[in-house]
This record gives C-alpha cells, structure tokens and sequence, in this order.
C-alpha cells in the first residue's frame, strides 16, 4: 500500500521540464487520447472549409512557355573575340525575370489585347468574397468612379498577380507561365508576353546600339581632332628647336652616333700607322741585311735586293777561301755587296718617309673628328630639353591618335549590330491551350487541408493541454502535490441516473439537484459501478494504513468549494457502514452545512448541541435504516464568527474522543481549505485526510497556493480523488487499458432511498439503535 509521505514536496512546473514532458511518448499518446474531438473537429472544419472553396472556387486554366537565354547567337558578327564559351551570369538570368514581369512590357500586351475590357481583368465580376471587400472599403471613401488610367493599372496588376515568371533549376531557361478562366485566353496572353518580351528586346538593343553609335561617332569627331592638333603641336616644336627627325631617329643623335663610330676608326688607323713607323725606326739602327729586318718589313724590293745580297756573299765568300780577298773578283764582288747595302738602306728611309707621312695624316684626322664630336656633344646637350617636351607631345599624340583608331573602330562595329535582327533569347515552347485546370487542385486541397487540418488540431490539442492549469490523470495529481491518487470518480448526476431533471436547482456541491439523498447513495444505488468501486479503493487503503497506525476520525476536504466533496463523503460513509462498520458522518462544515440540507434537511440541532454536552450526543445522531449510517447534523440560525475556534475547542476534541470508543470510523465533511481556517484548526484532532480534487476544473495554482499553507493537513493527507470526471474523455483517456476493461462496472440502481431515524432519547451514550 502507498504510504503517506512525512513531508510534500510540491514540484514546481518550469519550461523545461513542461517541454520535456511534452515530448515523450506516454505524454503525446495521453494528449492525443483526451483531445482527439478537439482534433477531429478542427480536421474536420478544415475539410468542410476545402469543400466549400473547391464547390465556389473558380477553375483556373495555366498555360506556359519556356525561353531560353543565349548570347551565342549574338556573337555571329563577332566570333574572333573568345567569349564564344563563356558562361552566362546567373544575375542576367534573373534581370530577365524582372524584365517579363515589369510594368510597362505587361501593360504593352494589354493594351495590344484590349485586356481592360475584358470582365476577368478590370474588376466587373470580382466575386462574392472580392464584393465584400469592396464595400467595406467604400466605406471609408471613395475617389468616384474609376478612371481609364486607374482601371489600366488595376488591369496590369491582375495580369501580374496572374503570371509566374521562373527559371528551372540552374538552366538559363525561363518559365513563364499564365492562368486564366478561359484556356484559349491563357495560351495567347502567354505567347503574347513572350513574343512582347523578344520584340522588345530587340528593340531595347536597336535604340541602346543607335545611341551608342551616335555617341562614338560625336566623340570620334572630338578625338580626331585632339589627334590632330597633337600631331601639329609635334610638328611645330620640332620646326622651333631645329629637330629634324630621320628614319633612323634624330638627325643629331645619328650624326653624333657616325663621329663617334669614324673617332674610333681613325684612331686605330693611328696606331697602326705609329706601329708601323716605330718598326722603320727600330730597325735604321740594325743590319738591314739580316733576316729579321726584312722579314719585319716584308718589302718585296728589299727582298729581291736582299736575295742579291745573299748570293754575292756566297760568292763572295767562296771566291775569297779560293783566291783571297784581295783578289780583284773578290773586290769586285765586295763592292757590289756594298751597292746592294745601300739600296736596301735608301728603300728603308724611303718606307720610313711614308709611315710617317701616313701617321701624320691619321693624325690630322682624328684631331679634326674629336672637334667635330665635341661640337655635336656640346649641341646634343642645348636640346636635350627640348627633346623631353618633344616626347611627351609625341606621347600626347600618339594617345590621340589610338583612341580615335579605337572610337573609329567600335563606330564601326557598333553601325553594324545596329540593324542585326538576333536578340539574346529566343522561345523554345510556344504556349498551347490547356486541356485541365490548374487550381484548384481538388486532390491536393484535400490533402492540404488534412494535413493543414492535423497541424492545427494537434496544436489546438497541444496548447490546450499545456496552457491548462487544471488535473486530469492520477499521475498529474501525484506530481503535483506528492501524494498517491486513489482513483477518478466518474460525475454522477441525473443523466447518469436515468432521472428526470430538476430545472432551476442545483445541489450545494455544485452537482445538479437530485430526489433527496440519491447523489448521497450512489455508491448504495450503483453498488457494481466504477464510483462505487473507487469508493471500495478508498476504503481498502484507509485499512491499510490502519495496520500500521490509529486511523478512525477521517476528514474529507478540498481547495475551494463546489468540488463535490460533500458527495464523496456520504458517499464514502454509506458504502463503509454498509459493510457492517460502526460508521459516523459529521457535517463539520459550519459555513454553508451542504450535508446537512442534503441528508436531514428538517434538523434542528446537532454538532453544536453535541459540543456543549457531549454525553448527549446520541439525541443528535440520525441513523440510515438500510446502511446503518449514523450522521451528526449541524444546525445554526446564522452563520458563526468562530468556526475555526469551535472546531479546535476541547470540546470538540472531548467529543471526538467519546465517539472514537463508539465507532469504527468516523468521517467529517469540512469545510474547503482556501476560503477558510475550519480544517486546518482541527488538523490536530483528525488522524487522516482524503484530498478531493474536481477533476478538470481545480487548477494546478489552486493546488499550490492551497496545500503549503496547511502544514497539519500536510503530513496526514492518506491521498487525493478526482472528482466529477467526465465519463466520455475519460473513456477516451483510458483507452489504452482496452476495451474490457469498463465491463466489471455495471450502472444499474440497487436499492431503495433509506430512511432516517433519531437515536432512543435520553441515550447516556452513543449507541447502536436496533430496529
């Protein structure tokens, strides 16, 4: 058995733990099991909305045509300029999007079409949901009656709202697609647009090229010119700083560049000749006869004198061993070997003169180029300024000059696109006339507003659910206030009885108003039903508990008023005493007495007669002559000050003391805990509480605000009941425990309204009244 816990430990809800319950299993099936009308009514206010709209909805036809964007066909003219291959900018594919739904290429077509005209577009049928707007918006003014221009606009903006302009995917075709009434309307105002937006491109190029053209041809004329006054400006510097231009450069740059080059000649044609000359002098002063001497001259006369020579100084020398020098043929031979001598010296002097002369003249020349070199540096260096404001006017020209190549160029080009017929698109599918509609899409609705139907029901559910304050499920109950849940009681009433209703009135707990005593016994007409079973549950864990403590004065109590626990209470003493138990049932509510004008409403005195002598209470003590019930009524003129004060007094606790020797059981319906003190001020006097929640309608807050304010009450809390559940989404919530498992109860009467009899007058004690 569920023991009562010493201390509540009331857990406080939080958005993290709400959201964690909301997403497990158990809880969405618990949610789904309670609120599935809620769902199926919203599901099914969807699916009526659906078929509404698909009965008085238009039918829409959707006709479409695809055109591609491709530059290549505009590079027929330029193929030598290797963009042949390139990519297409996905932004100039969505321009194109903007370009065929803009304003002014919409409202070309309907005038071409004579759209404003037409019902479907100006607004003359607008419909019955279109005819409502319009009045309400009438009434806060109007402009009159429409113009031609508003009613152009208004034609324009229902052809937009009525095309769709997109491109596939991450092609560089377009999908321009148009719905209307009528099929063969939608297929030519399609093809319309699209034919409206290739002429117009075309067009768009034309004027673009032509205001191109004539802008490169004024500016051609400017740059000719510009080029023209540079070159003038070169012409006429050159002329004033004597700068004469020659193929090769300037004049005095290439004069400088040959003195240089004929110095260098001549001064090498120097050296030579001074070589040559200092080998003629070298040798004067040696035997011109010897061999290196003629050799270096390399004289072809001095080589024949020489070879003479040779020969006479053979003979010479063989004439002379032979017949000795003084011999007149080796005189003879000596002096002809002098002769020989002398020619060889005179040819050398006569070299000699004409190296030098040579050198002189080498000489000569080259002092008279390195003049002429300075002369021309010393002018190179005068015009070196003027030279570099040459350049620059030259550069200044020849810029002039490109750019008027280049304008004249593009001039060209630009007159020979200008009349070329090939836009940057072209259709690919002509539009054709649709042989369905479009919208509404019956199958698809239908899915859509199930789904949408779903959604919105689960939501509904959902936020029900979590935004209610109030317990439905025993685990709600134990979570809450930390305390085992005994059972639901299912609400008991006329309908659930078979009874007729009693207009007007309604009993004091809330409940509507019954023949006396039947809400009271319940539990004794309906002994096989769920109430009378949870009643059995209630009473088999006050015996449990009774194993292991003193558990005999029982206070039944509540948060707030009307939550049925006057009901429970007679309910709950009736069924005990009906086992055989001595059973009393004391009215401890002093405030409204709701149990007293329900059992014996004809009382005139009870508790607090009892109170002031307790050992007489047995003349107020009413008893059940079927149950066996004894019931203590209260009886006041006007309602007391001191409820609490009389229900803590010693007399109170002297009486309850006297009736714990008499009775097995004894079970007071006090008062509810928020509005007043009664049940926490005999919280000291009362062994155990059942907490009775309505089930439903007691809020979580109530619970709260209610139970940490009543420590006593607190500890001594056996368990709560739910109270007053409705039968049919408590069905539904216990789904899960299957369809047999309502079939133990049987909700039929058992019995007959009992009567109540006063105890033997002048009784010392309570007793037992035998029959």
């Amino acid at each position: 058995m569920y023991q009562p816990r010493e201390q509540f430990h009331l857990q406080e809800r939080s958005a993290v733990e709400m959201a964690a319950s909301t997403l497990s299993l158990e809880r969405i099936i618990g949610i789904l099991r309670r609120q599935w009308p809620v769902i199926a009514t919203v599901v099914g206010v969807a699916l009526a909305i659906c078929f509404v709209y698909l009965l008085t909805a238009t039918p829409m036809y959707t006709a479409n045509t695809r055109i591609l964007m491709d530059t290549r066909q505009t590079q027929v003219l330029d193929t030598d300029n290797g963009t042949n291959n390139a990519l297409i900018d996905p932004g100039f594919v969505d321009s194109q999007v903007e370009i065929i739904t803009s304003d002014d290429l919409v409202r070309s077509v309907a005038r071409r079409l004579n759209l404003p005209a037409d019902p479907e577009f100006h607004g003359d049928d607008p419909g019955l949901l279109g005819a409502l707007i319009g009045k309400v918006i009438g009434l806060f003014g109007s402009d009159g009656p429409a113009s031609k221009e508003r009613i152009e606009r208004g034609t324009v903006a229902a052809v937009e709202n009525n095309l769709k302009v997109e491109r596939l995917l991450t092609t560089y075709v377009l999908s321009a697609s148009f719905k209307s009434r009528d099929p063969d309307k939608a297929a030519k105002i399609d093809n319309e647009i699209a034919d409206a937006y290739i002429v117009g491109a075309l067009d768009a190029k034309y004027q673009s090229t032509k205001r191109a053209s004539e802008w490169l041809q004024q500016r051609s004329a400017e740059l000719r010119e510009q080029a023209t006054a540079s070159d003038r400006a070169v012409q006429t510097f050159k002329s004033q700083n004597n700068i004469v231009g020659t193929s090769r450069g300037l004049m005095n740059e290439q004069q400088l560049t040959d003195v240089n080059t004929q110095l260098i000649q001549v001064r090498a044609s120097t050296a030579e000749a001074k070589a040559r000359l200092d080998r003629i002098d070298a040798s004067t002063d040696k035997d011109l006869a010897q061999p290196t001497v003629t050799d270096a001259l390399n004289n072809p006369v001095i080589t024949r004198l020489r070879a003479q020579y040779l020969d006479l100084q053979a003979q010479y020398s063989d004439w002379s061993a032979r017949y000795g020098k003084t011999h007149q043929a080796s005189i003879n031979l000596a002096s002809r070997m002098e002769e020989l001598r002398k020619s060889i010296a005179d040819e050398v002097k006569r070299i000699g003169d004409a190296y030098r002369s040579d050198y002189e003249i080498a000489k000569s020349r080259e002092t008279s180029l390195e003049e002429n070199l300075k002369n021309l540096v010393s002018q190179a260096g005068n015009t070196g300024q003027a030279q570099v404001k040459l350049r620059d006017l030259e550069s200044a020209a020849d810029t002039y000059r490109n750019l008027y190549n280049s304008f004249l160029e593009k001039q060209q080009q630009a007159m020979q696109n200008q009349s070329f017929p090939i836009s940057e698109s072209r259709i690919i599918s002509t539009a054709v006339k649709p042989d369905r509609k479009s919208s509404p899409k019956t199958i698809l609705s239908l899915i859509g507003a199930l789904f949408g139907g779903l959604c919105f029901g689960l939501g509904a559910a959902f936020a029900r659910e979590m935004l209610s304050d109030v317990l439905r499920a025993p685990t709600e109950v134990e979570e809450e206030i930390g305390v085992k849940c005994l059972g639901v009681l299912p609400a008991i009433g006329t309908k659930a009885m078979g009874l007729p209703k009693l207009r007007g009135s309604r009993s004091q707990d809330g409940a509507p108003a019954e023949p006396s005593g039947q809400l009271s016994r319940y539990v004794i007409d309906h002994p096989f039903s769920r109430y009378a079973e949870t009643m059995r549950n209630i009473k088999v864990s006050i015996d449990l508990a009774r194993l292991s403590r003193e558990v005999k004065v029982i206070g039944i109590v509540s948060s707030l008023p009307k939550e049925g626990k006057t009901t429970v209470s007679a309910n709950f003493a009736h069924l005990t005493a009906f086992t055989g138990k001595r059973v009393l049932l004391i009215d401890g509510d002093l405030h409204t007495r709701s149990l007293t004008r329900e059992l014996d409403p004809t009382a005139k005195s009870g508790l607090l007669e009892a109170l002031k002598n307790p050992q007489s209470v047995g003349h107020q003590i009413r008893r059940s002559a079927e149950t066996g019930l004894d019931f203590l009524p209260s009886f006041a003129v006007s309602r007391m000050v001191n409820s609490a004060d009389i229900m803590a007094s010693k007399a109170m606790a002297d009486l309850l003391t006297l009736l714990r020797n008499e009775y097995d059981y004894i079970v007071i319906d006090l008062a509810p805990v928020m509005p007043v003190t009664d049940a926490k001020a005999i919280s000291r006097l009362v062994d155990a509480y059942i907490y009775v929640i309505e089930w439903g309608r007691t809020t979580r807050t109530a619970l709260q605000e209610s139970l940490p304010s009543t420590e006593g009450i607190q500890k001594k809390v056996l368990g709560a009941v739910l109270n007053g559940a409705n039968p049919k989404m408590l069905k539904r919530i216990e789904g899960y425990k299957g369809s047999h498992y309502n079939a133990y109860y049987v909700e039929g009467a058992g019995g007959d309204a009992g009567a109540w009899v006063r105890l033997t007058p002048g009784a010392h004690s309570c007793r037992r009244y035998q029959p």
